[in-house]
């Protein structure tokens, strides 16, 4: 007795395979791990660095120079030219390596400000001259400076050119050196900012201080370009350092953007009346962050019964967002029958065509009709 023919089996046309990953090579492998042991605290160092930067731009360097400035007015003294008031023997020149006073040089007197061009004249230079005291040594441009400054500056001049160098160029170095020096100001300067941000918390947590604040803001508030940026980084600024703490005691999931797609998220708060009207239930403000930095995201509004609430602590949220869902908290891996490969589902296999009545052979016509049992 014929049978009907039956479509071929194909198993492997039927299943879905699924192709294992390959290995990582041993090279690579140790190289990815030691990547990760050294990206998290090199990245912290850099952030500091680039906070550190701003600070030092923006804050400490322009309080140097002021501070500098302040102290060369004190301590500056830089003569312009030979004063009358210094005689004539108090002068010293070089000439063929030789010092001598300037009347064994030039013997008849001569006006202060031609003094220079008379010395050079005679092929020697001006060493030096004594005014009350202390002795005075030419610098560019005609000008003379305290013999210690120049000496304490020519030790360590830094990038500054001695040979060109003005009298204030060399006071500036000067006061770098001996009385702002970097190793003693920055101590100082920490200090003293710590201490200035203390007291300006405290004062402005006061009645007088937050008048004042309020006044000041107020007048921001009604320049037209400033109010804009200034409304902007307020908010960055108080959500960032606030006491106030947002709740971000809440993690769940929820389906963004759309339909299928989970995203773990903070709730931040209840949204608005107009909205919950609309919903017709409760809603929560969900806070999406973003991946890897989640500093940024994205603010939704939706209804409380479409979100799950996680088992989760904010660090390990924010550990599995930064991490790109790679670090998951143990008490939230999947078990292992979940981790594995889903049941593949065998596709229905196509309909045998029957064959036409024309072309049915009369054995097989019999052989379809049902057989009476076999006693």
């Amino acid at each position: 007795m014929n049978e009907l023919p039956q479509a071929p089996s194909n198993d492997g046309s039927r299943k879905r395979t699924r192709k294992k990953r390959a290995p990582l090579h041993p090279f690579r492998r140790a190289v990815l791990r030691g990547l990760g042991i050294v990206m998290p605290p090199l990245l912290t160092i850099v952030l500091f660095i680039w906070a550190w930067s701003m600070i030092d731009g923006y804050v400490l360097r322009p309080t140097e120079r002021m501070l500098n400035f302040g102290i060369r007015r004190a301590i500056m003294r830089v003569e312009k030219g030979i004063s009358k008031e210094v005689p004539s023997h108090s002068i010293f020149v070089t000439k063929d390596g030789q010092l001598m006073p300037l009347p064994e040089l030039i013997r008849t007197p001569v006006p202060r400000s031609q003094i220079p061009s008379q010395v050079e004249s005679h092929g020697a230079r001006l060493a030096y001259f004594v005014k009350d005291g202390m002795t005075f040594v030419p610098v560019g441009s005609r000008q003379f400076v305290p013999q210690h400054i120049l000496e304490k500056v020519r030790e360590h001049p830094g990038e500054l050119p001695i040979a060109t160098a003005t009298g204030e160029a060399i006071y500036r170095r000067y006061v770098e050196l001996v009385y702002l020096p970097r190793w003693r100001v920055i101590p100082v300067f920490l200090v003293l900012f710590v201490g200035v941000l203390y007291f300006l918390g405290k004062f402005m947590a006061v009645g007088a201080g937050r008048l004042m604040w309020k006044n000041l803001e107020g007048i921001i508030h009604r320049l037209p370009l400033v109010r804009n940026v200034y409304s902007s980084v307020k908010q960055v600024t108080d959500f960032v350092f606030s006491e106030q703490e947002v709740e971000f005691t809440r993690v769940v999931a929820v389906q963004y953007p759309r339909k299928g797609i989970w995203s773990v998220g903070f709730v931040t708060g209840e949204s608005m009346a107009d909205i919950h009207s609309a919903a017709n239930e409760p809603v929560l403000t969900v806070l999406i962050p973003t991946s890897p930095m989640p500093a940024t995201g994205f603010t939704i509004t939706t209804r409380k019964s479409e979100t799950i609430d996680l088992d989760l602590s904010i660090d390990e949220a924010i550990q599995f967002i930064v991490s790109c869902g790679v670090v998951v908290p143990p008490h939230q891996i999947p078990p292992a029958t979940a981790l594995s490969e889903p049941p593949t589902v065998d596709s229905p296999a196509p309909p045998t065509p029957l064959p036409s009545a024309g072309d049915t052979p009369a054995g097989d016509e019999a052989a379809s009709t049902d057989e009476e049992p076999t006693p």
